[in-house]
């Protein structure tokens, strides 16, 4: 099969697409020819490398699949050859405390798909049963890759870890990324109101399309100064954080008392500078979160099949392209996602 292949870190160069075995599914497993992978942040980490992490070099990147089923072990319920499918990104036991209680990521045996095993950025992948949800049939290939990593991260953040409530003022550093447009869209459903940054006039005009209360372009405006503005000096309840050097302290600064800070990601930088007599005095929380529980995607996707959730794709590209789509993210070009066809 053809896939891209990283067997060194580095610059775009290090994505290869090479000729290797085709995937082969183990017991319990389901192979299924990818028909749409979507890029993400992940995936350039893993090119890039991170410092003081191992990735299992080489490996085929790729976290979010579509596809169709190509084959089963014998006597499975429920699915047959050629259904449509999204592949869940995450993987775990699915038999220990932590799994039972719907935190998969706490499994010890927890990894992803495109960081700690191969992943979709191919044309096979071998994935668990349970692994598998069914395409809605409203949605292409490329949106429904668009949906799992990023609805789900962006889900657990808001509604698992800070606990939105209804009327509540969140704030989303990056709204034009895909997993900030899947945080916008949920801040919504949960009744909340929405304060989303992104780094031009154009980017502006898009989130407000998304349905943003008010967009802030960040590079023309102090987004501490006209968040305060926008809540008479309040602060807003919640930060949805994923930017990390950039914006973390000044995320900080906007939290009205009792304010929740939520992170996944440090896509500007993992080293950040902390006034502990601001969280202190202001009985502030930071939580730490990622991905999230296969139930919790399973609820996702109800709301996708009733269009009350939708995936953002910012362009489609072949899957050839991957480099490009690399440089997009890279150049914070896109609003949305970017994905690859394959085949």
């Amino acid at each position: 099969m053809k896939a891209v292949v990283i067997r060194a870190h580095g610059g775009l160069e290090r994505l290869e697409i090479l000729d290797v075995p085709d995937a082969s599914p183990a017991a319990g497993e389901a192979l299924v020819r990818v028909r749409a992978v979507a890029l993400n942040h992940l995936d350039i980490w893993l090119r890039r490398g991170v410092p003081g992490h191992t990735f299992p070099l080489p490996l085929i990147p790729g976290s979010e699949v579509a596809g169709v089923i190509e084959q089963l072990p014998a006597g499975t319920a429920g699915w047959k050859r050629g259904d449509e499918v999204i592949v869940a990104p995450g993987y775990s036991c699915g038999a220990c405390g932590a799994c039972a209680s719907g935190d998969d990521p706490l499994c010890a045996h927890y990894g992803i798909f495109g960081e700690t095993a191969n992943g979709g950025c191919a044309e096979l992948i071998a994935v668990p049963l349970r692994n598998l949800l069914r395409k809605p049939p409203r949605l292409t290939f490329a949106e429904a890759a668009a949906i799992p990593l990023d609805m789900l991260t962006a889900w657990h953040m808001l509604v698992a870890r800070a606990r939105i409530r209804e009327r509540e003022t969140v704030l989303v550093q990056a709204g034009g990324s895909g997993v900030g447009s899947a945080a916008i869209q949920i801040a919504r459903l949960r009744g909340a109101t929405v304060y989303a940054t992104a780094g031009s006039p154009e980017k502006v005009a898009r989130l407000r399309e998304l349905g943003v209360h008010e967009a802030i372009d960040y590079r023309a405006t102090d987004f501490v100064a006209e968040v305060r503005r926008l809540t008479a000096k309040r602060g807003v309840d919640i930060v949805f954080e994923h930017v990390g050097g950039e914006t973390f302290e000044k995320s900080l600064r906007v939290l009205a008392r009792g304010g929740r800070l939520v992170t996944c990601g440090s896509t500007s930088g993992a080293e950040v500078k902390l006034n502990l007599r601001l969280i202190f005095f202001k009985l502030l929380s930071i939580l730490g979160s990622t991905m999230g529980s296969l139930a919790e995607l399973h609820e996702i996707m109800q709301h996708v099949e009733a269009g009350r959730l939708s995936p953002v794709i910012d362009r489609v590209l072949p899957f050839t392209s991957v480099a490009e789509g690399h440089r997009v993210l890279e150049a914070r070009e896109a609003v949305g996602k970017v994905v690859l066809e394959v085949g």
